[in-house]
């Protein structure tokens, strides 16, 4: 028998490593019980390598009145156990030992005080008669929950009257339906029935078991009173201990166990977009089946788990844009671009004038390194921005189950407190560098004017010189004309006229300039802020997801 039907076994030591990982990946993020008791069991299982695997702990548990320690005794040949009828008389567990050598510290362990040797011809068999589990003493159901949790296999002790009790079905059967490989159940006392009552008590008890997911457990008669079937049970054992490999399966399936329960409370995968239920053609991991199906079919998720692709949308980087202002950069770097094209292009006659104007970029103090002077976000923008924020999260953790989608959703804010910090450096470098930098057009229209005011000059102080000479009645020399027009005037006032024209001309052009910055300087922010959304909203969703995905592949592992 295989503890778990697949397509190939995975190695006990490579699912107890998955099984760990899967409880390191669950923490905060699952029930702490759940996650505890994975712990537990690779602590547990860690333990139990360590002891002799050379002898096979086999527990006889069973209510009172069962026969449970009449037939401890007559496997072990000895009356070693108080026999009682209507009352418990089991209240420690005791040991019957077949080769004792080398069991004690698997005893100790089990913390079974009471030991017998009985004999050498089975050797490696420990034999232990628990407490009722049906007794009124809390102590016996702790004393059979501690063992029961422990030992290799498992014997269940029911008689004709309380084999259907919903005591031992609810409680023990059902919850170890994935132990079934390393659990026997034994009908005792089947020397007070009629014989053809026999098979049908049989009959009727395998589908009880059936129901609690332990179809195809051995089912064995015995009368611990006449003998009956007592050779087959034993025979049973013996091979069983003759395999030396009942603790291993035992820790298989605490294993499985173990790991299924860290799936199960994960809930089903049936998720909407809101995080509140209701979308399961968007769920990730086992169809609705599987779920109801792990109390009677081990059932693991299906891997690989696809992970969502996450982005962070256009409402977020817009929410982002206008938190971090850059509509006002936008128009500063426009704006910014036209002063200083006026201060190095304009008539230099009047252009000092503007000079005395601010720049309306630098206003902003956006030098990378320090704090700008942008405005403080409205309470509009940050909502925005808190919305923008709630629905990728949302969006993210649709597929996922919770509450893992819990934690989906948290991680999309978990680095928001560092947007504005984020958003304030980008917006800094993204107007720094080639959107200040000066073109080269600008030296050579400041060059055309210094000539023209140059030649401004030439005429103002040729026709000084000849309004001295004639002041002082100095003969003239002649003047050269352009047509009609004298060379001093051509001077003076074509170059203030061209200089005009230019400085006009420029401004124009400073314009054009401006606009294609600020598209520039958008391209360079957007890209920016797309950059600071992946950084901090997109990855940390991401490796929450990864880190889903890597638990539910380490939960098929151990459970597989």
């Amino acid at each position: 028998m295989k503890l778990l039907r697949g397509k190939a076994e995975v190695p006990l030591d490579d699912r107890v490593e998955a099984l760990a990982e899967a409880a390191g990946l669950a923490e905060d993020r699952l029930d702490r019980a759940a996650v505890e008791r994975a712990r537990a069991v690779v602590a547990r299982v860690g333990v139990r390598r360590g002891l002799s695997v050379e002898h096979t702990a086999v527990a006889l548990a069973g209510s009172t009145g069962s026969g449970k320690s009449s037939l401890f005794n007559v496997l072990a040949g000895a009356e070693l156990a108080a026999v009682g009828v209507t009352r418990p008389t089991t209240s420690k567990s005791q040991a019957a030992l077949w080769g004792e050598e080398g069991s004690g510290p698997l005893l100790d362990w089990l913390d079974v005080p009471l030991r017998h040797t009985v004999g050498e011809e089975a050797p490696g068999l420990i034999l232990l008669d628990l407490p009722d589990h049906d007794s009124i003493e809390l102590s016996h159901h702790m004393e059979v929950d501690r063992l029961v949790a422990a030992v290799d296999l498992l014997v269940w002790v029911l008689d004709p009257q309380k084999y259907a009790d919903a005591a031992v079905h609810e409680r023990y059967l059902r919850p170890l339906a994935r132990h079934r490989d390393v659990m026997v159940v034994v009908l005792n006392q089947v020397d007070r029935l009629p014989g053809p009552a026999v098979g049908r008590c049989l009959d009727d008890l395998r589908t009880l078991l059936a129901i609690d997911g332990l179809e195809g457990v051995p089912v064995v008669a015995v009368s611990a009173r006449t003998g009956q079937g007592v050779p087959e049970l034993r025979a049973l054992l013996d091979r069983e201990v003759s395999r030396r490999r009942a603790w291993a399966r035992r820790l298989a399936a605490d294993v499985a166990s173990a790991a299924l329960a860290l799936w199960t409370a994960t809930g089903p995968g049936d998720r909407s977009a809101d995080g509140r239920g209701g979308g399961e053609e968007a769920a990730v991991g086992p169809p609705r089946a599987a779920w109801e199906g792990l109390t009677v079919e081990s059932q693991a998720p299906r891997t690989p788990v696809e992970v969502p692709e996450v982005s962070a949308g256009r409402t977020l980087t817009r929410a982002l844009e206008r938190a971090a202002a850059v509509p006002l950069v936008l128009e500063a770097v426009a704006r910014a671009h036209v002063h200083r094209s006026v201060a190095a292009t304009g008539w230099p006659v009047t252009r000092w004038v503007r000079r005395l104007r601010p720049d309306p970029l630098r206003r902003l103090h956006l030098a990378p390194g320090s704090r700008s002077s942008l405005p403080v976000s409205s309470m509009v923008e940050v909502s925005a921005v808190d919305n923008a924020l709630r629905d990728v999260g949302v969006r993210a953790a649709a597929p996922v189950p919770e509450p893992w989608a819990t934690s989906v959703r948290h991680a999309a804010r978990s680095r928001s407190a560092e947007l504005a910090d984020a958003l304030d450096r980008t917006v800094a470098a993204a107007t720094s560098g080639g959107v200040s930098r000066p073109p080269r057009w600008w030296r050579a229209a400041g060059t055309v004017q210094w000539l023209l005011v140059a030649a401004m000059a030439a005429g103002a102080v040729w026709l000084l010189v000849r309004f001295l000479l004639g002041y002082l009645m100095l003969p003239e020399p002649p003047t050269p004309t352009a047509g009609e027009v004298p060379w001093p005037t051509l001077l003076l006032v074509g170059g203030a006229l061209a200089g005009v024209l230019v400085a006009l001309l420029c401004r124009v052009f400073a314009w054009m300039g401006g606009r294609r910055r600020a598209r520039r300087a958008a391209r360079a922010l957007r890209a920016g802020i797309e950059r600071v959304a992946a950084d901090l909203i997109v990855a940390p969703t991401k490796q929450e997801l990864a880190r889903y995905a890597r638990f539910a592949d380490r939960v098929a592992v151990a459970a597989s």
